[in-house]
């Protein structure tokens, strides 16, 4: 879930990642909401995971918070002063520096200085916070911003009381810059912006599906520890990058392809509409996220309503950790892989209809399309296929995919 301790005021969706205090009062709600909030999820079987900002306060030289707390952009009254933030008060103009990018100031948000024994302190206190909230993981945004050695320190002094805290952090890799995604592997997971950009290219024709068949082998982190996405709340807004609004259904192939795929733990973007002349807009409807079906309203696309997507969530969990078999690609922009004898995915990026037979290692039996429909009732609500012998006939649609898995396998 996005922020959610104080932060500037104003509408748009990047205000929220201008911290100003550590009380949990933003214009999502306020802390009794946030309760509330974590214990309906879990009552729902739903796990939620926090955006923290552990990096830097705000870009304003002054101002007010939303829930009032009065600011300058290196003192923010009862919780840091002009010592707790680094010396050096400009952006970053050489990402060839480590040091520069780690203790210089990104988008010129002031930057805190996390190797100090204070700040650490507060910002463990602030973790344990949501901790006591039962929150179950946390996404360290910036995390490239603050030295390995910081994160770990921090991380280190949270009361996690056994609970298997998930952690999943921000480092943006950069082709020859010192700091790098594997870094970090040992303070936890990593978000892999190498597989975002890859799926970019392939599902945009500017390179072909057919690549993407090993993805372990390409220097980037382990699957293990690799955390995955066709897009975020960033990537969304960059002119040619996968969207929601993308051409040809491709923002909803890759995400297919990101759940049936075994490399590393997906994330799926669920968000709202919003015009690329207008990358700035905040979340519509008052910020009261409106979903129901298979889908949103009021400005909201819930995309993990959509069938598609939900259905591959479920294929995701019926596979589990089955290795990658029956690669097939016939053409670049046409693939077709299992997941052991759990599930298989064809994916057709092309206009035309692929007709074929599959080689599949899936027991016989009649399976459910998850793609296009569901089990219901012992019965598929969408296309029906019929493995027999280690193979199946089917025609995928242009520009669409298919998907069957042993949980979606009629009786």
């Amino acid at each position: 879930m996005d922020s959610s301790r104080e932060h500037i005021q104003g509408d748009s969706w990047w205000t929220d990642y201008q911290a100003v205090s550590y009380q949990l009062t933003s214009k999502h709600g306020n802390r009794d909401q946030f309760s509330n909030m974590v214990k309906t999820c879990h009552t729902a079987g739903v796990g939620v995971i926090v955006d923290t900002i552990w990096n830097h306060m705000s870009a304003l030289d002054s101002g007010t918070g939303y829930a009032g707390s009065s600011f300058t952009k290196y003192n923010y009254p009862g919780i840091y002063q002009n010592q707790d933030f680094h010396s050096c008060r400009h952006g970053i103009n050489n990402w060839d520096n480590a040091t520069e990018v780690q203790t210089c100031e990104l988008a010129g948000l002031a930057d805190l200085a996390t190797e100090t024994e204070y700040v650490r302190s507060r910002l463990a206190e602030y973790g344990n916070d949501l901790l006591s909230l039962d929150v179950d993981g946390l996404r360290l945004d910036a995390a490239k911003h603050m030295a390995v050695g910081d994160v770990s320190n921090i991380l280190s002094r949270l009361n996690k009381n056994d609970k298997n805290l998930y952690i999943t952090q921000e480092v943006v890799f950069g082709a020859g810059q010192p700091v790098t995604p594997n870094e970090y592997t040992q303070t936890g997971d990593v978000q892999e912006f190498r597989f975002t950009d890859a799926l970019r290219d392939a599902f945009t024709h500017a390179s072909q599906l057919s690549d993407l068949q090993n993805l372990d082998n390409r220097g980037w982190v382990p699957s293990g520890q690799a955390n995955i996405f066709v897009a975020n709340h960033d990537t969304e807004r960059n002119s040619g990058n996968l969207n929601s609004n993308s051409p040809s259904n491709t923002y909803t192939l890759a995400n297919i392809f990101a759940l049936a795929h075994p490399y590393g733990t997906p994330t799926i973007l669920s968000g709202y509409s919003f015009s690329m002349s207008n990358t700035n807009a905040g979340a519509p409807n008052g910020g009261a996220g409106t979903c129901s079906g298979s889908g949103g309203a009021n400005g909201w696309l819930c995309q993990h309503r959509w069938q598609a997507i939900a259905g591959m969530v479920g294929f995701r969990n019926a596979v589990g950790s089955a290795g990658m078999t029956s690669w097939a690609a016939p053409e670049g922009q046409r693939i077709a892989f299992g997941r052991g004898s759990l599930g298989f995915v064809a994916i057709n990026n092309e206009d035309s209809e692929w007709s074929t037979t599959f080689s599949t290692t899936l027991p016989d039996g009649s399976y459910c399309d998850v793609v296009g429909g569901s089990l219901s009732n012992g019965q598929c609500t969408g296309s029906t296929f019929t493995v027999s012998g280690g193979s199946f006939s089917a025609n995928v649609p242009g520009r669409g995919a298919i998907a069957i898995h042993v949980g979606a396998k009629r009786a």
